[in-house]
């Protein structure tokens, strides 16, 4: 999760595609489950008449919607594996809100609106008020306002087990950025840094029981903006508090999560717009049934962007050498924010993410299975998504309660030449690891990423820990796997490099087994990763090709019998490499950064 060092600037590109590429994404600115409360129509009640925040109830008679024919490839919407799992919205909405604020040029709220702290989040209590009248399967539904209000701003709120939130098309819902908002009590300040990150209540927090987070509208969590209550008050944001965690010894952030979702089950996120949270954006604990379709995470998102092709020197956070603690960042990048994964189920069941659209600057999804009481991480469809600037598709880093049974396929990743970026990787230590098994990953296209597979026990060079939770990884296939050159990335070539590896410490041995490779395909030979430890690379790994092409094959088996690899040859099969000629797609906003084709 942490990030080596900042964006490096685009190569051989110009004009837009090198303004978007080269991170103009840089940032400036200052019931019961059975009722149903996702359903199947898309319609809702009409605004409330007036420009305040008012009340309406009524029954939605809108047509059924689907997932956009438009972004995705017919052969993608026709997979069997997701034919009658797609979410909808609401057809019964029990109150509608109307906007009473309304967004700036940039579409960002001025920061008059809660420059004063008593002003931080005006619209909490009608919207907790609205959740709490709801009837079980329905749903509350933010609006514009007559006069064309656009904006929402709110404090933690609690999302009843069987209500939805409903943010329809054109509304934002903006987060306050006050810390003492979401302080939790006795536990340690929200908007600084601590032992620990226990500080601070999500934005949304939910126990499910049948309901979710759905719209075509917006929830940005105002990471880049100004903190008004505080140590920090007027002088730090809430990415330059993660920053801090970069400068400052044994610091963790103690930064508002967007969702929170605890326990139940049949959550659903659709078609929702998730951008610019201060940490993760969406975190699962022990649910059984979630369901992520059609959505976009996008951090930092342009409306936080100068024209330019990078940050101005000292607009950044500070990411080495001495903290900053007096003076707001006003331009940031996905380098230079932390913590920021997009979808993170943990401890989690039948868990389908499929459609979705995510840029956050971290791990794009990752699974966590951590201290679960409801047993090892489990039946998990990661299908059909498009990851732009992130880390990657990760397992981990907490494995210690299992994983058994993920699949990830169709997955297109393009690192951008961004530091610490990766496309499918285990990561996992001694003070977390556990066993995990049964991992199919099968169709992925990648390009300008530094470590493009990594199943590594020793994360962050860890190793030797007391708690000794043994990391144990094996059955694993990776299959039509592509790896594409870019002409000017810093990732081609050796450059792109792999990490495999068992664990081999305090007297245990695990190896790395049961590991296919089965059609991967890089354009040219990666080399082997790099690291502190005496550990190498790689070790302890029981490795199998075939049947299909591994272009990398002289790499492994020059180390066949070193450092107890064993590398089993079943190459018989020539199919021709992974089709990526489709697969690097623009991300679907305006506000947001293209593909270089």
């Amino acid at each position: 999760m942490n990030h080596s060092r900042a964006m490096r600037p685009a190569r051989a590109c110009v004009g837009l595609i090198c303004l978007a590429v080269s991170l103009a994404l840089a940032g400036c600115g200052g019931g019961d489950s059975s009722s149903g409360s996702i359903a199947s129509s898309s319609g809702g009640a009409g605004t409330s008449p007036g420009t305040g925040t008012g009340t309406s109830t009524g029954t939605g008679t809108g047509t059924s919607t689907t997932t956009s024919n438009t972004l995705w490839p017919a052969t993608a919407l026709s997979d069997p594996a997701v034919q009658g799992k797609e979410p909808s919205l609401p057809t019964t909405v029990c109150a509608t809100l109307s906007a009473s604020l309304t967004k700036n040029s940039k579409g960002l709220l001025d920061a008059s609106v809660d420059a004063p702290p008593a002003n931080s989040q005006p619209d909490t209590a009608n919207i907790q008020a609205a959740i709490n009248g709801c009837p079980a399967g329905q749903a509350v539904k933010l609006v514009k306002g007559s006069q064309g209000q656009n904006a929402f701003l709110s404090g933690p709120i609690t999302l009843a087990g069987s209500v939805t939130l409903w943010v329809d098309a054109g509304v934002t819902l903006f987060a306050s950025r006050k810390p003492s908002d979401y302080q939790i009590s006795g536990k340690n300040n929200c908007g600084e840094t601590a032992s620990s990150d226990n500080g601070c209540n999500a934005l949304i927090t939910t126990t499910p029981n049948g309901n979710g987070v759905v719209g075509d509208g917006v929830i940005d969590g105002r990471g880049g903006e100004v903190l008004t209550s505080g140590l920090y008050a007027n002088k730090l944001t809430w990415w330059d508090i993660g920053a801090l965690t970069k400068t400052m010894s044994n610091a963790s952030q103690n930064n508002p999560r967007l969702i929170q979702v605890n326990g139940g089950s049949n959550f659903s996120l659709y078609r929702i717009t998730l951008q610019n949270a201060p940490k993760f954006h969406v975190v699962t604990s022990g649910v059984s049934g979630v369901t992520a379709w059609g959505t976009k995470v996008l951090t930092p998102s342009l409306e936080y962007s100068v024209a330019g092709y990078q940050c101005a020197a000292n607009t950044m956070p500070v990411v080495s050498g001495s903290p900053n603690t007096t003076t707001p960042s006003t331009c940031f990048t996905p380098a230079t924010v932390k913590n920021t994964d997009g979808i993170d189920p943990g401890q989690s069941q039948n868990v389908l993410i499929a459609f979705n659209h995510i840029s956050n600057g971290d791990d794009g999804i990752a699974i966590k299975s951590h201290a679960s009481t409801t047993g090892p991480v489990s039946n998990v469809q990661i299908l059909h998504n498009r990851f732009y600037f992130t880390h990657g598709m990760s397992l981990g880093s907490e494995t210690d309660s299992g994983m058994n049974g993920i699949t990830v396929r169709d997955l297109t990743i393009d690192g951008f030449d961004m530091g610490a970026t990766s496309g499918f990787r285990i990561k996992t230590d001694d003070s977390r690891g556990g066993e995990v098994k049964n991992v199919t990953v099968d169709g992925v296209c990648a390009r300008r990423l530094q470590q493009p597979i990594v199943m590594d026990p020793y994360y962050g060079d860890a190793s030797g820990s007391a708690k000794a939770l043994y990391p144990n990884l094996h059955d694993i296939t990776v299959r039509n796997f592509r790896y594409l050159d870019v002409a000017g990335s810093i990732y081609d070539g050796a450059n792109a490099a792999l990490l495999l590896r068992g664990y081999q410490s305090q007297s245990q041995f695990n190896y790395l087994y049961n590991v296919v490779f089965d059609n991967v395909v890089f354009d040219s030979l990666p080399g082997w990763a790099t690291t502190k430890l005496t550990n190498p690379v790689p070790s302890y790994a029981e490795l199998t090709m075939g049947s299909g092409p591994v272009s990398f094959a002289s790499l492994l088996l020059a180390g066949q019998d070193l450092n107890h690899v064993h590398i089993f040859d079943n190459r018989t099969a020539t199919p021709a490499p992974y089709d990526c000629s489709s697969a690097f797609v623009d991300f679907p906003a305006v506000n947001a950064p293209m593909s270089m084709h």
